[in-house]
Parts: C-alpha cells; sequence; structure tokens
C-alpha cells in the first residue's frame, strides 16, 4: 500500500518511471548523446549506446523515438533476452508486427523483404532499438549482420541501436563480432550525475509532481549524492523512501537521518 504524499504537497507520486519526455530533467550530455544518435540515424547508420545501469539509457532512447518524425520513421523497440538467433529473430519479426513462424533462413528474408517494403513502398526508414544489448548471445549479435546486409552490402536500408551495459563494448570487441562492430558508425555513452545535477534533478522531480516547497535540507541532498553516488535509478529509489519515511512519521523536511534510514531498506 503506497503512502499518501499529499500533506508534503504532491499532486502525484514523484520518482517513478512514469514521465513524460517533455517532463524530464534536461541534462546536457544527455541531450547531447540523444542528439548524435539521432544524426546517425539519419545518415541511415547504426550506432550502439554503452552505458551503466541507472545512467539514464531508457531517457535517451525515449528521447531519440521523440526526435525521430512518424511521418518518415519505423521506430520498432525489443528488449532483448539471451534468446537463440531463430527467437531473436521471432521477437524482432513481433515487434514489426509480422507472424513469427518459419525456418530462421527464412524470417531473416522475410524480415529483410518487412524493411524493404518500409523504405521503397511506405516511404519510412525502418529503425530497430535493441535494449538490454549486452544479454545477447554472440551468435544472435551475427545474425544483426545479416538482418542489415542488403545487396550484397551495397544499400542502408536498416538502421540499428544497440543499447547496453558496458558487457556490450566486450561482445561488440570479440574477433568474431568484428564485422557487426564495423557496422556501428557512432558508439555513445553516459555518464553518473555530478553533486550539483543530482541536486538540481531532485528538486526538478519534486516540482514536476507538485511539491511548492522544497522536502529536503541541504545536508539531505549531501547525503543523496553520497550515498547514490549520481545514479539515477539509486537517487529516485532512495529519495521516494526519505520522502515516504517522512510523510509517515508526520515531518515536514526530508533529513539526512531520514535517507540513511531509508538506504537500510533498500538495496543500495
Amino acid at each position: 500500500m503506497s503512502i499518501d504524499l499529499t500533506p508534503l504537497g504532491f499532486r502525484r507520486i514523484p520518482f517513478t518511471r512514469e514521465l513524460a519526455v517533455s517532463e524530464r530533467f534536461a541534462l546536457p550530455h544527455q541531450a547531447e548523446v540523444a542528439d548524435a544518435l539521432a544524426e546517425t540515424v539519419h545518415r541511415r547508420m547504426s550506432a550502439a549506446l554503452i552505458a551503466p545501469a541507472g545512467t539514464g539509457k531508457t531517457v535517451v532512447l525515449r528521447t531519440l523515438v521523440a526526435a525521430l518524425p512518424e511521418a518518415r520513421y519505423q521506430v520498432r523497440y525489443v528488449k532483448v533476452t539471451g534468446l537463440s538467433k531463430r527467437d531473436l529473430c521471432k521477437e524482432i519479426a513481433d515487434a514489426c508486427g509480422l507472424p513469427p513462424t518459419g525456418i530462421y533462413p527464412a524470417l531473416v528474408r522475410k524480415l529483410q523483404e518487412a524493411f524493404a517494403h518500409c523504405v521503397e513502398t511506405d516511404g519510412l526508414r525502418p529503425v530497430l532499438l535493441l535494449d538490454e544489448a549486452h544479454d545477447l548471445r554472440p551468435e544472435s549479435l551475427a545474425m544483426l549482420r545479416l538482418l542489415t546486409n542488403f545487396e550484397m552490402d551495397s544499400r542502408l536500408v536498416v538502421s540499428v541501436v544497440l543499447a547496453g551495459q558496458p558487457p556490450l563494448r566486450n561482445l561488440l570487441g570479440r574477433t568474431d563480432q568484428v564485422a557487426m562492430a564495423q557496422r556501428l558508425a557512432h558508439f555513445a555513452t553516459l555518464r553518473l550525475l555530478s553533486r550539483d545535477e543530482t541536486r538540481a534533478y531532485v528538486e526538478h522531480r519534486c516540482a514536476i509532481a507538485g511539491a511548492q516547497a522544497n522536502p529536503f535540507d541541504d545536508d539531505a541532498y549531501e547525503a543523496l549524492f553520497e550515498i547514490s553516488r549520481g545514479n539515477l535509478r539509486a537517487i529516485d529509489r532512495l529519495a521516494l523512501k526519505a520522502l515516504e519515511r517522512i510523510a509517515k512519521a508526520g515531518a515536514g523536511a526530508v533529513s539526512t537521518g531520514d535517507v540513511i534510514e531509508a538506504r537500510k531498506e533498500l538495496a543500495l
């Protein structure tokens, strides 16, 4: 059962993932990454976004999608698991609205035909976003090279954006993945927030959730940063848990002690 935060001035629960792209906290380094990925896609090429969990990969992907007009692009999103190449093909086919049936070579051809039809008939540029790509099996990653090979590699038809945690870089660095790595025209990464960015981020998330007054004291912001080390996911969980604690206790603002106690209730 959720704790009522309205006494603290919140109109909705803060620090959840239910956040519109238009309401995101504008971080210049995230915007630069999203712009670079969009430019790569505009050039009909593929890219990789490799960064630790909690640094904003999902925010960047959502920003990228928002920057690709539906009138020009057909974007398909697939969350990767450790699937075989055939099963990954089926997942991609399903995301593209195709019957995920048939033997593996037929699935690859079916997808290539669908991507080509998208360009030649619908006038749309297909874009495939593969999230959690660090979980790709090597043979599944190699399959993507086949999927993007059109007319003996003479045409750029589909753009692939691989997004994943640092192990993805190791996967792409394997000797048997050189051909796929060379297809990626841009490699992007993200960093953790600074101390000042952490405070500004928390203030922003509280404000868009309706808080009129600052619910954290200065020392609490320091504690949030020291414990989270600028990891967005950790900040969200820690800040929300601390707010729930003071709401339950009837206090007016989060203190350092509240943040420390909140940490004890989380796996941080």
